[in-house]
Parts: C-alpha cells; sequence; structure tokens
C-alpha cells in the first residue's frame, strides 16, 4: 500500500482528505499570540475572519516535525510505502525538514515530493498521486508520474488589493501607494522553481479576469485533468471569473471552484481570484 500523505497548503477540504485517502498534516498559522492549526482549529472561513478583523499580520510555519515522524514510522511498521507531497521548498523549509525527517527515519519506502507549488497547483498533483495509487501503481512510479506533470501546472491569481503583498514584504510602500491610488491589479503566478511571480498588472478585476481567460487561450488545458477556479474569502468574485471563462468555451463545475487557504492568503488577501490547470 503506498500511503499518500501531504500539507495543508494543497487546500482540500477535510471531507475531500477523507475520500481521497490522504493524511493532511496541518500547518501553523498564528496571529499575535493567538496560534492555529489549519482544518484543526482553524478553517478557511475562519482564517479571513481573523485577518481582515486582526491588526497583527499572520504568520505562517512548518507543522511539528513529530507528526511526519509518527506518520513515517508507522508506514514502515504496516510495510507500506508513504509519499509527501509538501508545499513549495521556495515558500517554505517544509521539504528541507520532510527530507531530514524521512532520512532518519530509515525507511526506503518513503518518498518526499516538492511540489513546487501551493493551494490549487499543490492539490492538483495530491489528486493525481491518488490516481496513480488507485490505479495500483508503487511509489517510485508514481513519484515519477508527478514529476511528468510538475512543470506543467499553470497557476494565475488577479489580487484585489495590494495590501497583504505590502503587509507580507512583496512590494514596497511607495509601489503600494501608488498602485492603489491608481487601481492595479497585479496577476501573480508560481513559477517552475516554486517561486512567487509577479508577471503583469492590470487596470482593474475586470482586466485582471481578461488575462486569467487568456491564459487558457496560451496555453491549453490538458484534458486529463481538471481546471479549478481559486477563490480568497469571497466566492462571488470566483462566480463571475467562471461565468467568463464559459463564455470562452471553458465550463467550470461548482465543485471545481476553490477557496484558497492561508499559505497563499495571507499575502494576497481577499477578494482575489484565480485559475490552475495543467498545461498541454
Amino acid at each position: 500500500m503506498v500511503r499518500i500523505i501531504t500539507d495543508s497548503a494543497a487546500d482540500l477540504e477535510p471531507l475531500e482528505y477523507e475520500r481521497l485517502n490522504v493524511t493532511c498534516i496541518p500547518l501553523r498559522v498564528s496571529f499575535g499570540d493567538g496560534e492555529y492549526q489549519e482544518n484543526v482549529n482553524l478553517s478557511k472561513e475562519k482564517f479571513y475572519e481573523l485577518l481582515l478583523g486582526s491588526e497583527e499580520f499572520p504568520k505562517t510555519s512548518q507543522a511539528s516535525p513529530a507528526i511526519l515522524e509518527e506518520l513515517l514510522a508507522e508506514a514502515k511498521a504496516q510495510g507500506d510505502e508513504a509519499i509527501y507531497i509538501t508545499l513549495s521548498s521556495a515558500l517554505s523549509g517544509t521539504y528541507q525538514t520532510a527530507c531530514m525527517i524521512a532520512e532518519d527515519s530509515e525507511h526506503e519506502g518513503a518518498h518526499i515530493f516538492d511540489s513546487r507549488n501551493a493551494t490549487g497547483g499543490q492539490r492538483m498533483l495530491v489528486e493525481y498521486a491518488c490516481r496513480l495509487r488507485d490505479q495500483g501503481k508503487n511509489a517510485a512510479e508514481i513519484v515519477a508520474g508527478l514529476e511528468s506533470i510538475r512543470d506543467r501546472v499553470e497557476l494565475y491569481a488577479c489580487v484585489n488589493t495590494l495590501e497583504y503583498l505590502h503587509k507580507g514584504g512583496r512590494i514596497s510602500h511607495a509601489v503600494y501607494t501608488l498602485g492603489s491610488l491608481a487601481q492595479i491589479k497585479p496577476i501573480i503566478s508560481v513559477d517552475t522553481e516554486g517561486r512567487v511571480a509577479l508577471p503583469a498588472k492590470v487596470m482593474g478585476m475586470r482586466k485582471g479576469m481578461d488575462f486569467l481567460c487568456k491564459r487558457l487561450g496560451a496555453r491549453k488545458p490538458d484534458g486529463d485533468h481538471p481546471v479549478y477556479v481559486m477563490y480568497t474569502n469571497n466566492r462571488s468574485v470566483a462566480e463571475t471569473l467562471a461565468q467568463r471563462m464559459a463564455a470562452n468555451g471553458w465550463e467550470i463545475p461548482d465543485g471545481r471552484i476553490i477557496q484558497v487557504g492561508a499559505a497563499i492568503g495571507a499575502h494576497v488577501g481577499p477578494d482575489a481570484c484565480g485559475v490552475v490547470y495543467i498545461g498541454e
């Protein structure tokens, strides 16, 4: 048996992890003196409530190493292989820590896979790993399959406010002030190295949605994988994007509209929307 493990940056909901038979390690989020664990005592809805109501900028941190140590020890004892699909190593030290834990576990069947992505991009890799597992593939075959699509993940989002990019140190105060006055909406993406990039800036959310729709035309989705629309806090923005995409020939079922959690949501703030898919 192959056990699939990921962390809460993959942004599946608790019932989805259960349905897929995936173990989720919760990342930690703190607001001042208050510390939470995603999907344990912090839902996505509660996170945005705190984000909008707190003067403290949230800090995200790795899960306790003991959780992965226990999971790998249990897998080894039961003769199972395990694959841990982590948040991008360019965004967190989770991958590096997991590699050390796996080495210390002396479990030859333990594999640590750097998603080089987050939120919907990481989710797509987790879902594909589950598909391969359910086809009877072993851990090495699953990792090879993940490697074959990792660099084809296309993730783009339009950010409605510069406030959180500024608070998180992603942009300067001058850029924040001028951009806010001009109603500039940055387009963010995750590059093939797993880093957050700012490939474009547009005037207003409408043009931002136009940009996202054009991305689907520039590099068409691989029909063997789903297309997801993402949002932060405000689902109506995602529904508007889905309608725009449908008008351009890309139908998005209601179940493929997903909410972004703390790992990325802390930096983009509310009312953002995006699209993620595997390119051809």
